[in-house]
């Protein structure tokens, strides 16, 4: 970096006319921006609209079939990861890329260790260097520990730690918030600012539209790999942004009016040690509850055990007024529970099987009692499934790697429907997918409580499920702090609540209905 503090409005990254090809698609036409010292630009895009590409190029996996990349006005060529580095670009991917049989501070420092004598490696100065670091984060990781089990969130603080120890000149960040919940992001957020106040130039990839304009001081938007606008964030609005992502004017948070009937789920004083503790609650029919909190606070692992996968060490489950036994996600399928988990790649797909494959997995035993595969039946059942819920697809027999990863959610979605849940459980169901997508994911989650299926939304994004719930509760510390009713709910509120600051749970009975209150024209 150099010694002489930046100008403002000095460019310290360019790219002019990268374009980029990949076989018969056109990932990038001709694109251009800059990105100052000091500033932190959005860059924002559906899926496919050509925003990874860019990344990948600068970060040194991919090379440009033509254009020219400077920094601070001077040409430079990215041939791949190692020469980014050296040149001061660190990248922080959507997806954590660690090793994990290695310690936290091995996977920090894993391109360049601290050193001590003779050129050996110093553990303990790696040890405190990462100690350090996640410190400045105010983050609790002990650097010793291995990466193996760490929770996404963890695991995505580790990789930010990893861009933080490297003397960035840009810094590129690739939905780094997609794990995060909003205690989180305001923490990374925090960071984040200091890094552009001491000069470096930083790029924010996100889908969420908030957080671009919590945090951004112009926004670049990328359509179908083409730039389509540059602009300062304070002559942007939520609906100018989606107007150009999309390409046309869509409706945020669509919910469709649904009647709240009998209660489907009982939940009473559910515990699982160390991870949560005397949980209460029911879902009715119809009904979205909306389950927040920071991570760690026990929303997945309350998901975990209402599907059998971890054993609860006390309470009770009750399904249609009857206590049930759940010792595993089998046994979970049959009482009519579907869990669409938070890491769609990990736990909820085989990407290397079609659309079909996918689709008919749960139910091969019921489609097929003697074991034989009838192709034509398992591609009539998965076609009916993508075409309900959109799945933007060449045939239900293409890969579901090909997909884009909204579409790729759809068949986790149609996966679990085909089960035919009573109370289907979502986990972070539009993570990492683009503005297009959510609102198609939520027009599905709408549709199918309208249907009359208790839901269970889990979600980091307050603003999602500030709209789409009918009840929320918020959880601290595994314990329900706060119950909320849609129509008392407010972001301050909830975080009040998910930050420990309300102790005392609010009781509230079901809504008779459900309205589109919340939605929004963009």
């Amino acid at each position: 970096m150099s010694d002489r503090a930046p100008s403002p409005d000095r460019a310290r990254l360019e790219v002019h006319g990268i374009s980029k090809r990949f076989d018969a698609t056109l990932a990038l036409s001709d694109v251009s921006l800059d990105v100052r010292a000091g500033e932190i630009h959005a860059l924002v895009g559906e899926n496919g609209a050509g925003k990874s590409t860019l990344v990948k190029i600068l970060a040194g996996v991919h090379v440009p079939d033509a254009g020219r990349i400077l920094l601070d006005g001077r040409e430079v060529h990215v041939p791949d990861p190692i020469a980014a580095r050296a040149l001061g670009i660190a990248v922080v991917h959507q997806e954590p890329r660690l090793f994990p049989d290695l310690s936290v501070a091995e996977n920090v420092f894993l391109a360049d260790p601290p050193r001590g004598r003779y050129g050996a490696i110093s553990w303990r100065e790696m040890r405190r260097e990462a100690d350090a670091l996640f410190e400045q984060l105010d983050v609790r990781l002990d650097a010793g520990a291995a990466v193996r089990g760490l929770s996404m969130a963890d695991q995505q603080l580790i990789e930010i730690a990893k861009a933080l120890s490297v003397d960035a000149r840009v810094l590129i960040l690739d939905e780094p918030t997609a794990s995060l919940s909003a205690h989180e992001v305001e923490r990374l957020f925090t960071i984040v600012r200091r890094t552009r106040d001491r000069g470096v130039a930083v790029l924010f990839v996100s889908h969420r539209l908030d957080e671009v304009f919590a945090l951004c001081d112009r926004a670049t938007v990328f359509r179908d790999g083409k730039h389509v606008v540059t602009a300062p964030i304070a002559d942007l609005t939520t609906a100018d942004l989606v107007r150009f992502m999309v390409g046309r004017a869509v409706t945020l948070f669509p919910k469709a009016e649904a009647a709240i009937g009998e209660a489907l789920l009982e939940v009473r004083d559910l515990s699982r040690t160390g991870a949560f503790r005397d949980v209460s609650f029911a879902v009715h029919a119809g009904e979205i509850l909306g389950l927040a909190g920071l991570v760690g606070a026990g929303r997945t692992e309350i998901a975990r055990v209402l599907f059998g996968i971890d054993a609860p060490s006390a309470g009770e489950i009750r399904l249609g007024g009857r206590p049930v036994h759940l010792g595993s996600p089998s046994a979970a399928l049959r009482a009519g529970i579907a869990y669409v988990p938070e890491d769609r790649h990990r736990d909820g797909l085989v990407v290397d099987f079609s659309i079909a494959d996918n689709i008919t997995l749960p139910i091969l035993p019921r489609l097929f009692p003697r074991l034989l595969v009838h192709r034509s039946a398992e591609r009539t059942l998965a076609r009916g499934y993508a075409e309900r819920l959109r799945v933007r697809t060449t045939g239900v027999e293409q890969l579901v790697q090909a997909l884009s990863g909204g579409n790729q959610q759809k068949v986790v979605i149609a996966k679990w429907l085909a089960t035919n849940p009573r109370v289907l459980i979502l986990d972070e169901p539009t993570r990492g997918i683009d503005i297009g997508a959510k609102v198609e994911v939520h027009r599905i989650v709408s549709d199918l409580a309208a249907s009359g299926l208790g839901i269970i939304f889990i979600s980091s994004d307050l603003p999602e499920v500030l709209a789409m719930s009918d009840r929320i509760l918020v959880l601290h510390e595994g314990r329900i702090a706060a119950e909320v009713p849609r129509s008392e709910a407010t972001e301050e509120r909830v975080m009040f609540a998910a930050t420990g600051q309300v102790a005392a749970t609010l009781p509230v009975s079901a809504p008779a209905t459900r309205t589109g209150a919340g939605g929004g024209d963009a």
